[in-house]
């Protein structure tokens, strides 16, 4: 079997170091810029892991800041054959209600503002222009090792849902949410683009475990659930204890599973995107 060696970039709220043992931190300098933060590196159950804050441990790196090429390269050069992380998000649609969860499987792109290949014609960036496939841009097999594993632990998930990632810092408006609604999104946040792309091209088994915190801004029945910061906190710490646990044995199931068809699979599909 392949080894593995599994990233974790934490969300809002849900990048706490204590899930890895052996902690160790690792400040690293990428052809595109630093990282959020450092690589907490360490493992869980002795499989070996990597850390990453999102947006930064203090929180202070906003969506359209957080540097998600030098954060995915940074992963890569450190041999991650994995790329799982969570995500705060909000509810499109009336049956995924706060604090459930929901396995991406799709995306809509409304950011504005980054930058979504390595492949940029700079002096750093590799030779080429790619042309990365979205038909797929999560992993199948990781997102139903994670649906067991959420079924196992009595967890109420949705095996699917399109994520629409808007540029923020704000929240979307009553209109856009409806507007998001009627092209069958399902959740929406500010992270998952480019961030599921730049996995696709560095060829990472890349799969998002969202955590549902409010029915965003569209709902008329739901004016208490809307969203605002307050509500995100409260219900990510909820449920943070939830996702850790997720997350733990996600980890030692993916780690006992053979990986070498879609490792080789990931790999052929990132260098054949490739035009020189």
């Amino acid at each position: 079997m392949a080894s593995v060696k599994i990233a974790i970039i934490g969300g809002s709220g849900l990048d706490n170091p204590e899930i890895l043992e052996d902690r160790s931190e690792k400040y690293v300098e990428t052809p595109f810029g630093k990282p959020s933060d450092a690589l907490i590196l360490g493992t869980i159950s002795s499989v070996p892991c990597v850390l990453l804050a999102r947006h930064g441990r203090k929180h202070s790196i906003m969506p359209s800041n957080v540097n998600y090429r030098a954060n995915i390269w940074a992963l890569k050069e450190e041999n991650c054959t994995h790329l799982l992380v969570t995500t705060a998000c909000g509810s499109l649609q009336e049956n995924m209600k706060p604090g459930e969860f929901v396995l991406i499987d799709d995306f809509i792109d409304r950011t504005t503002k980054r930058h979504q290949t390595f492949y940029d014609g700079s002096e750093k960036a590799p030779p080429g222009v790619c042309h990365i496939p979205m038909d797929s841009p999560f992993c199948s097999k990781t997102r139903e090792i994670i649906a067991g594993i959420l079924k196992e632990l009595g967890y109420s998930f949705h095996p699917s849902g399109t994520m629409v990632t808007i540029e923020g810092p704000r929240f979307s408006s009553r209109a856009e949410g409806k507007l998001f609604r009627s092209w069958g999104a399902d959740v929406i946040n500010m992270t998952t683009v480019p961030e599921v792309v730049l996995a696709k091209e560095a060829g990472l088994c890349y799969a998002a475990m969202g955590l549902i915190t409010d029915y965003d801004s569209w709902s008329d029945e739901h004016d208490s659930e809307h969203v605002s910061v307050e509500m995100a906190l409260t219900t990510m710490s909820k449920n943070a204890s939830l996702v850790i646990k997720a997350l733990v044995k996600t980890v030692s199931a993916v780690a006992a599973t053979d990986w070498s068809g879609m490792l080789k699979e990931n790999e052929n599909v990132s260098k054949m995107s490739v035009m020189l």
